[in-house]
């Protein structure tokens, strides 16, 4: 045995980066196992109990998991891993839940097992009566919250009970200057035969396609929630230009517009606004018979919406994402409530393909002069990070990035307004941040996508769902800490293909020596799973 994977009982799994089997060992591994730690020459996978039912729920066996396993591994698989992960997979399943006429049942594979999860309080407080030694009622109101339950127990359920069809809506594709790529259709397939769930899929890699795929698929009245209002223009310009679908079809519901239509498109933050403590916005959700509920950035999803979806469940529901990663930690609700993960096209894979661009990622360590280093050092924990990563310092390495880049479509991002405006002024560029109204974003980043303006200077707004298909580099300059999703995000800036031709740069700015760096690793392992590595500059060597 001479694979590049390590086994070890923990359940953790290491991977020799240099072994010439080691990014087929990746693509393989990462279907079940989550990246932890991602230095230069071995980077350690844990497999997870999440990590194994979404796997699952997509159609891999537990066999197809530890044969993974047994053909990249170095050394015998422990014992103890294989029968976990037999046993683990095992578990998704054995609780399903079906209708039976105008009832929601619980029916349990496994007597023992059905027993045990109904004698737990928060299970028996969801349930009607009981039908027989395996079939319980279910409140008519319990679907979503007794399967997040169920996960917490460590017994997922597999909801087999259907989904209203909705109010029939003909949707069309007009695919008439373009296709459907491969991946978006089996995207499409893979979720309409798993009922709902989430697909992954690169920035870049044409998610808003497989959204409007699905509507065509379904037939039927489309809710569709976005992170923010640009977002949700572009959402309808490109139904508009890719379906069937004209302006009288599509309504946007957000904090200046109040549209209800067949296909409406709304922003979490009214879904989440609240009067008098109260969700004011609530009577969307039922102001038409949705048969499908579409969740753009699903790993962005506020907490309350969780709470919303777990009323939604007789609804057909997409999550569509780059990265499962959530740094709330709530990745068993996403798996509960919107669905597991029905498909997963690794980035390396599409961008072998030619759908995205190639990009090469480099880390720029900025020396702190002294006096900054003095006051970094004397501030208290909680002021460190903001005073790494808003240092002076980084000012001129910005200024040489933007000049060796000259002549490119450079977007230049931070976290901290007053930093923004030092950037701007120091390359003469706008900006665009949270308080820019919508209108003149929208007309900042189409004077972007022109070529009209060459840097933009943008606060985290630019994260999400913002198509700027011309930009080829991107610098950051300071993050949300530690943050792997907003670096998925970034990067996906990067990821449409050009018609330059150009490759991507991103750079990471970041202060050598401080909690700045600390961060920039956790960041790193998002790339890292991706099949993309770092390069580390040093910013004396850039500067001259």
């Amino acid at each position: 045995m001479t694979g590049p994977l390590i086994v070890q009982s923990d359940r953790t799994v290491l991977l020799e980066v240099a072994h010439p089997q080691a990014e087929d060992a990746r693509h393989d591994l990462s279907v079940f196992a989550e990246l932890e730690r991602a230095p230069e020459h071995v980077h350690t996978y844990r497999i997870t109990r999440l990590g194994l039912w979404n796997a699952r729920a997509a159609g891999h066996t537990a066999e197809d998991m530890l044969a993974t396993l047994e053909k990249y591994s170095k050394f015998p698989v422990p014992q103890s891993v294989t029968v976990d992960v037999a046993e683990t997979v095992a578990r998704y399943g054995r609780i399903v839940i079906e209708r039976d006429g105008d009832a929601l049942v619980l029916r349990g594979t496994d007597d023992a097992v059905l027993r045990e999860v109904t004698r737990v309080k928060k299970i028996g407080e969801l349930l009607g009566v009981r039908r027989s030694d395996t079939v319980w009622e279910l409140l008519p109101w319990a679907r979503g919250e007794i399967k997040q339950q169920l996960v917490k127990l460590g017994w997922p359920a597999e909801d087999h009970a259907g989904y209203t069809p909705g109010t029939p809506h003909a949707i069309e594709l007009d695919q008439t200057d373009w296709q459907l790529r491969g991946y978006q259709q089996k995207a499409i397939d893979e979720f309409f035969e798993g009922g709902s769930g989430v697909v992954v899929l690169p920035c870049g890699a044409g998610k808003t396609l497989v959204g409007a795929g699905a509507m065509a698929a379904a037939g039927t009245t489309t809710l569709i929630l976005v992170t923010n209002t640009v977002s949700a223009r572009q959402w309808r310009d490109e139904l508009l230009r890719r379906t069937s679908l004209t302006e009288d079809e599509i309504g946007e519901y957000s904090g200046s517009v109040k549209e209800v239509k067949p296909v409406t498109i709304a922003t979490y933050q009214i879904l989440t606004a609240r009067r008098a403590g109260k969700y004011t916005h609530l009577s969307l959700l039922d102001a038409l018979d949705w048969g499908l509920v579409v969740y753009d950035e699903v790993h962005l999803l506020p907490a309350p919406v969780f709470k919303l979806t777990a009323e939604l469940q007789a609804r057909r529901r997409l999550g569509l994402t780059a990265t499962l990663v959530r740094e709330d930690g709530r990745e068993g609700d996403v798996f509960s409530l919107i669905g597991p993960k029905r498909f997963d096209a690794p980035w390396k894979e599409i961008e072998a393909q030619g759908y995205i661009s190639p990009a090469s990622c480099f880390e720029v360590r900025v020396d702190l002069p002294q006096q900054d280093r003095l006051e970094y050092a004397a501030a208290p924990d909680d002021e460190r990070y903001r005073l790494a990563a808003t240092a002076p310092a980084k000012l001129d390495v910005v200024r040489h990035l933007v000049d060796r880049h000259e002549g490119e479509q450079i977007l230049v991002i931070g976290q901290y307004l007053d930093q923004l405006d030092e950037l701007a002024a120091v390359l003469d560029a706008p900006t665009l941040t949270g308080a820019t109204p919508v209108d003149e974003r929208e007309r900042l980043f189409q004077a972007f996508r022109s070529g009209e303006v060459k840097v933009l200077v943008v606060s985290k707004v630019a994260n999400f769902s913002v198509d700027l298909p011309e930009a080829t580099v991107a610098i950051q300059v300071s993050g949300s800490f530690g943050s792997r999703q907003e670096e998925a995000q970034r990067l996906g800036r990067l990821l449409r293909p050009k018609k330059s031709g150009l490759p991507a740069s991103f750079y990471t700015l970041v202060s050598r020596d401080t909690v700045d760096q600390d961060f920039a690793q956790n960041r790193q392992r998002f790339l890292a799973e991706q099949g993309y590595s770092y390069t580390i500059l040093d910013s004396p060597a850039l500067a001259a």
